[in-house]
């Protein structure tokens, strides 16, 4: 198994590196399919989000779905410990759903939310008398026209069913999941309403 850990804007200490490999390495027995597992340390400067600076995000890559766990604290310890124990909670789903799922696949609800991740701070945009656009999120102010882009990835697409859908939003922990409709061909995301409801949003290209 493979432990890659890098960082975002930050500089890794060695010494993290190798409590790292230490605190992941029993992964590979809860999940023997596991190939390898990225590990990203970043740091937020804002001084007022103090007890959320470090921030630790733990992928895990295996012949199964993507898993991802992330978590905050004041340091990247207690933050990689924080992210560890959402990962061992989302493999020991992935066992218990293997364990009980018999015959072909079908639509399965979602009994347990996992640990919810922070949200970023709610977006606001003003537009000043001078005609200048100021753009708050939380406690950061910006100046100027144009997007404010915090975070962009790219994922390969599988084509997958609704139930697999709603299955793999819970492993990445997110509140939403954007997806290829095996059934249609198009893009849909599926996302988290209130308590267990969920919902589902299907683009279609206007003719």
């Amino acid at each position: 198994m493979d432990i890659v850990v890098k960082g975002r804007k930050t500089e890794v200490p060695e010494r993290f590196r190798k409590h790292v490999a230490e605190k992941l390495d029993h992964v590979q027995k809860l999940d023997g399919k596991v190939i390898s597992l990225d590990v990203e340390l970043s740091k937020e400067r804002n001084p007022r989000q103090a007890e959320r600076s470090e921030r630790v995000e733990i992928t895990l890559h295996s012949r199964g779905p993507v898993i991802r766990a992330e978590a905050c604290a004041p340091d990247p310890y207690a933050a990689l410990d924080l992210a560890s124990a959402k990962l061992d909670a989302q493999l020991r789903k992935v066992a218990d759903r293997r364990r009980v799922q018999k015959g072909p696949r079908s639509p399965q609800s979602v009994a347990e939310a996992t640990a919810a991740l922070a949200d970023l701070p709610p977006v606001t945009v003003d537009l000043e008398p001078s005609g200048v656009r100021r753009t708050r999120i939380g406690s950061l102010e910006i100046e100027g026209d144009g997007p404010l882009i915090v975070r962009e990835k790219t994922h390969a697409a599988v084509p997958m069913a609704l139930d697999q859908a709603f299955y793999e939003m819970e492993l990445v922990g997110h509140d939403f999941y954007l997806f290829m409709d095996s059934d249609t061909g198009q893009p849909s995301v599926v996302y988290r309403r209130h308590g267990y409801d969920y919902g589902v949003i299907h683009l279609k290209l206007e003719e």
